[in-house]
C-alpha cells in the first residue's frame, strides 16, 4: 500500500473541517444565552444599616458619616451615594470596572467592622452589605390582588410562598417583593389617656415586650412524673393586646385599650402598591448573570398554574410587564436582518460571476463562518444580544471577500490551462498572503473600538471580538479550501480554457 494513502486527501481534510466547525456553532447556538445587551457586570456594593425610630437626620449624622469616612479608605473607588431616611440608611460603593468585586466586598467588611466602634450603641446589628449590577433591569413584573384579603395578608403570601418557589427556579436571580408589608399589630397611644393615668412610654413598652416573650414556663414534679406546661404567651392579633394589663391605678388595672387605639394593621404604612383601584403587591423578578433571558421567563411562565393553586381562595395573580417581549422583538428583527443579508452577498456575487457554481462558494462560507462564531462566542461566555447579531449582519459582506479573492485566481489559473487541482494549489498559494493581510486588515480597523475603556468599551468589547471571530473563520476556511474549483469552477468554462491551450499550440 502507498505510504501516502493513509493520510487524508487536502480536500477531504477541508469538508470535515467545514463540518466540525458547523456542528460544533449548531451546538453552541443551542446553549448561547439571550440578552438585551451583553453582559457588563459594575462592580457595585450596597451597604444598608438600620435603627428603629431615628429620623433621617439622626441617621445621616451617626451612622452614614462614620461608615462614609472609613468606607472612602477603600481603594478604587469611583463613587459613593447614601440616602438617609426614618430609620434606614444605604449607601452605594461603585468600583472600577477593573476591581475584583470579591476583593472590594472583603474591603468593605472590614471598613464596616472598623466604623463599629464610632457607630451608636442602639444599633442593634452591624450594617450589612451585598452585592448589586444596577444595569441589572428586571424580566418580570407581577403583582397580586384581591377583593377578600388585605394588602397585608397578600404580602405575606408573597413573601412567604411565591417568593420562595420563584427564587428557586433556574435563571431567577432575585425576587422582590414590594407595594405593602408583612402583617403587624399597631399601637396608637393617647396622650391624654397617658397622662391622666400616670403611665410613661417605658411602662407601656415592658408591657408589650412582657407579652411577646417566649420563656420556659416550668413543670409539675408528681412523685415519679413529671409534666412539662407548655403555653403560647406571644400575641400576633389586635384583640390579643386590647385585654393587655399596662399597670394598676386606683386599686385597679389599667388596659392597653384605655390609653391606645390598637389595629391590625402592617409594619409599614408608606408602601403600597394598586391595580385598577384595588390594592396590590408587586413581585419584581430578576435574572442570574449569563441566565438566558427567555427561557427564564418561559420556566416562570410554566409554573404559574401551579403558583396561583398555592394561593388563597380569591386572590389574582397578573403578569405588568414582561421584557422579554422587546427582546424577542429586537432579536427577531436582527435575526432577519442577518439572513437577508446572507441572502443579499450570494446574489451580488451571482450577478457579477455569472456562474451558477460560483454562486455556492458564499453560498457555503457565509454561513459557516457565522454558524462557527456561534462556538467562539459559546466559550467566551458572550450572549446573542443586539451588539454580537449586529456584529454577525455587518460580517457578511467581510467573510466573502477571502472566498471571492482566492475563487478568482484559481479561475485564472484554470483559463491558462492547468489542471483544476494544480489551479487550486497555485492559486491559493498565490493570493495566501495577501487574504491574510486583508483579514488582518479588516481586524485591524476595528482595533480602536477593543481598546476603548470604561463601559462603551466594555459594552462594544462583545461586538469587536464577534466580527473578528468571524473574519478569522471565513480566513481558515478560505486558505483551507484547495478544492473550491471542483464546485466552483464550471465544466464549460474549463473547456473553453483547454480550446485556449489548444489553440496556442
Amino acid at each position: 500500500m502507498n505510504f501516502s494513502q493513509i493520510f487524508i486527501s487536502r480536500p477531504v481534510a477541508t469538508t470535515l473541517l467545514t463540518i466540525g466547525i458547523a456542528f460544533a456553532g449548531v451546538l453552541a447556538f443551542l446553549h448561547l444565552a439571550v440578552a438585551p445587551l451583553p453582559q457588563v457586570d459594575f462592580p457595585t456594593l450596597m451597604i444598608q444599616a438600620s435603627m428603629s425610630g431615628a429620623s433621617p437626620e439622626v441617621m445621616a449624622a451617626t451612622v452614614a458619616a462614620p461608615l462614609e469616612r472609613h468606607l472612602g479608605f477603600i481603594s478604587d473607588v469611583t463613587e459613593m451615594t447614601s440616602r438617609s431616611s426614618q430609620g434606614n440608611t444605604q449607601i452605594t460603593l461603585q468600583f472600577s470596572l477593573n476591581r475584583d468585586i470579591d476583593g472590594a466586598a472583603r474591603d468593605v467588611e472590614a471598613a464596616i467592622n472598623a466604623a463599629r466602634a464610632d457607630l451608636p450603641s442602639n444599633l442593634r446589628s452591624n450594617p450589612a452589605y451585598r452585592k448589586y449590577n444596577p444595569s441589572d433591569s428586571p424580566i418580570l413584573l407581577m403583582v397580586l390582588t384581591s377583593m377578600t384579603r388585605t394588602a397585608g395578608q397578600l404580602y405575606d403570601s408573597a413573601a412567604t410562598v411565591l417568593e420562595q418557589k420563584l427564587s428557586q427556579i433556574e435563571g431567577v436571580g432575585n425576587v422582590d417583593v414590594g407595594g405593602s408589608s408583612l402583617p403587624a399589630v399597631r399601637i396608637e397611644l393617647n396622650p391624654d389617656a397617658l397622662a391622666h393615668y400616670g403611665i410613661g412610654l417605658e411602662d407601656v413598652r415592658a408591657a408589650l415586650a412582657a407579652a411577646n416573650a417566649n420563656s420556659p414556663k416550668g413543670g409539675i414534679e408528681e412523685e415519679d412524673r413529671y409534666f412539662q406546661i407548655y403555653t403560647n404567651d406571644q400575641a400576633t392579633h389586635a384583640a390579643d393586646y386590647r385585654g393587655l394589663v399596662v399597670a394598676y391605678r386606683n386599686n385597679r388595672p389599667t388596659l392597653l385599650s384605655d390609653i391606645a387605639e390598637v389595629n391590625d394593621s402592617v409594619q409599614s404604612l408608606r408602601n403600597a402598591g394598586s391595580i385598577n383601584g384595588k390594592s396590590a403587591v408587586t413581585l419584581v423578578i430578576y435574572k442570574q448573570p449569563g441566565a438566558n433571558v427567555i427561557r427564564t421567563v418561559d420556566r416562570i411562565k410554566a409554573i404559574l398554574p401551579v403558583l396561583k393553586a398555592s394561593l388563597p381562595g380569591g386572590t389574582e395573580m397578573i403578569i405588568t410587564g414582561d421584557r422579554t417581549a422587546t427582546i424577542r422583538a429586537s432579536l427577531a428583527e436582527t435575526g432577519q436582518t442577518l439572513v437577508i443579508a446572507v441572502v443579499l452577498v450570494i446574489v451580488v456575487v451571482f450577478l457579477f460571476l455569472r456562474d451558477e457554481r460560483a454562486m455556492l462558494i458564499p453560498g457555503v462560507m457565509v454561513p459557516i463562518s457565522i454558524i462557527g462564531t456561534f462556538a467562539a462566542m459559546y466559550l467566551l461566555g458572550y450572549s446573542l444580544n443586539n451588539f454580537s447579531l449586529m456584529a454577525l449582519t455587518i460580517a457578511t459582506g467581510f467573510v466573502v471577500d477571502d472566498a471571492v479573492v482566492v475563487l478568482e485566481n484559481i479561475a485564472r489559473h484554470v483559463e491558462l490551462g492547468r489542471s483544476r487541482l494544480q489551479a487550486a494549489l497555485d492559486g491559493t498559494n498565490e493570493v495566501a498572503f495577501t487574504v491574510f493581510s486583508i483579514s488582518l486588515s479588516l481586524i485591524g480597523v476595528f482595533l480602536p473600538i477593543l481598546l476603548m475603556g470604561g463601559i462603551i468599551g466594555r459594552l462594544f468589547r462583545e461586538f469587536t471580538l464577534t466580527l473578528s471571530i468571524a473574519v478569522m473563520i471565513s480566513l481558515v476556511l478560505s486558505l483551507n479550501s484547495d478544492a473550491e474549483d471542483v464546485f466552483a469552477i464550471s465544466p464549460e468554462r474549463e473547456r473553453t480554457a483547454e480550446k485556449l491551450v489548444l489553440s496556442d499550440q
